[in-house]
């Protein structure tokens, strides 16, 4: 097995300390040169190690003040299933979204659509809130041309605004019999750690959804990003008998 980097171990170390409470939410981590000092190792390893804990959301960095223990967090559930997906089903959620009708496919959704590179989609970003926090991004693209002309053309506009991939595309005459998700850990860029309200290159969970017809048509492909320290994800399937 691979050996862990050293400023990976002495994370672990930091955390154990924090996880026995020698150190309190809101307390100030002592500096790295006194941990370095104390450890044996260098200040950039204690760098490191800070800013791997930090993208867990154990840590928190203040500009001019030093290191402190992260505040805890309820963590909420978001429930993913064939039938519906529910943020915090606890909790009253909302969502804001925007639609761009004629955006053109890169080559990485013309791939995962099964269309023509620069061929048109209509792309819809979503912001999830729970108690008026964020806590998941959603990015959906639909080839523009399985709606164009019809009710269901913009996602969140018309008589099903808000249904659904499968009831929408139901009212279109599609029908929707698959979704595969791939769901993998991942680090928040720049945009994300500011629509999320986390630090940039904070831990999250990218799933890469796609919704296919019961003639094996992709049509709908999505990019959720969901934050590791303010959500658990938990996946409920209908049992079969």
């Amino acid at each position: 097995m691979r050996e862990q980097p050293p400023y990976r171990r002495f994370a672990e170390t930091l955390r154990k300390r924090i996880d026995g409470q020698e150190w309190k939410p809101g307390e100030r981590l002592p500096s790295r040169a006194q941990l370095a000092d104390e450890y044996g190792v260098t200040a950039d390893v204690v760098r490191r190690a800070q800013e791997w804990l930090i993208s867990e959301g154990v840590l928190t960095g203040r500009a001019g003040s030093g290191t402190y223990v992260a505040e805890r967090r309820e963590r909420r559930r978001l429930v993913r299933s064939p039938e519906q997906e529910q943020c915090a089903p606890d909790a009253q959620w909302t969502f804001e979204s925007r639609t761009d009708g004629m955006v053109p496919a890169s080559p990485e959704i013309a791939a995962r659509l099964g269309i023509e590179e620069g061929a048109y989609c209509v792309r819809t970003a979503y912001e999830y809130l729970v108690d008026d926090k964020p806590v998941q991004l959603m990015t959906s693209w639909e080839p523009y041309d399985l709606t164009v002309g019809t009710l269901v053309l913009l996602p969140e506009l018309g008589p099903l605004a808000g249904a659904g991939v499968v009831r929408r595309m139901a009212e279109i005459g599609v029908t929707v019999t698959d979704v595969e998700e791939w769901p993998e850990p991942g680090h928040a860029d720049a945009e994300e750690a500011n629509l999320l309200g986390i630090q940039k290159g904070a831990l999250v969970t990218r799933i890469q959804r796609t919704y296919y017809s019961d003639d094996g048509r992709a049509v709908e492909t999505a990019d959720i990003v969901v934050p590791a320290a303010k959500c658990r994800i938990a996946y409920r399937f209908p049992v079969t008998r």
